[in-house]
């Protein structure tokens, strides 16, 4: 369950966005100063934090500043004051959006579900990158490379090399990379598979590279053996 930390110090603000942050599943802390707010945050790792500018202790740009020393967590900045400048600051300091008030609840909620998107999304492409001592595999743009020397892998090669290299030292058998690869209304059968084997390691092993290595497993499939 996410958790979000929610630090103003109006409390009656915090209340109604705690109601509906617990309604969109969050796990709530709130804070009612600077101080506390970044106390909160040294100990617990949110997903998401909602910060008051004009707070006491320790006002949120500076609590913003502190953050970002130690953490990319998103934060969203609340303040009465709609100054341009203001904003700017907010932006500038590392805040990832901003808020002025009087707010809709139900706006800085559509608004924390825009970011966490949007970071979801940067995530699913950060795990299309696979790298292994000098191997990398880029899935986004089917790129192989050993030591910075492109490998001209097919699309189902670069697949193949990808679904073991992420799953290093676990065995698939023939079935298992024919259904994940091809399909299972795939009309060939397993040779399918070695002959692909085949021509992988002989555009892989075309470059040096050390710790690993496509093993076979007789009797039952392949692996993506780490070697040292």
């Amino acid at each position: 369950m996410p958790t979000i930390l929610i630090a103003d110090d109006n409390r009656q603000i915090v209340s109604i966005l705690k109601e509906y942050a617990k309604k969109e599943g969050f796990t709530v802390t709130v804070a009612y100063d600077g101080l506390a707010a970044l106390d909160k945050v040294k100990l617990i790792q949110f997903d998401m934090i909602l910060l008051d500018v004009m707070m006491p202790g320790m006002d949120g740009f500076e609590v913003c500043r502190e953050i970002r020393k130690q953490s990319n967590v998103p934060i969203i900045m609340i303040t009465a004051r709609g100054e341009d400048f203001e904003r700017i600051m907010g932006l500038d300091i590392g805040a990832d959006d901003y808020i002025v008030k009087p707010f809709s609840p139900g706006e800085v909620m559509a608004r924390i579900r825009a970011i966490l998107r949007r970071i979801e999304r940067d995530e699913d492409k950060k795990t299309e990158l696979f790298t292994f001592g000098s191997l990398t595999v880029n899935l986004n743009e089917y790129i192989t490379e050993i030591g910075g020397i492109r490998i001209p892998l097919t699309k189902k090669e670069t697949e193949l090399l990808w679904t073991l290299g992420t799953n290093k030292n676990k065995v698939f058998s023939r079935d298992n990379l024919l259904n994940n690869l091809w399909g299972f209304d795939y009309y060939g059968d397993s040779r399918t598979v070695d002959s692909h084997i085949k021509r992988l390691r002989a555009k892989l092993d075309a470059v040096p590279h050390d710790g690993w290595e496509i093993k076979t497993i007789w009797g039952v499939g392949y692996k993506f053996e780490v070697t040292s």
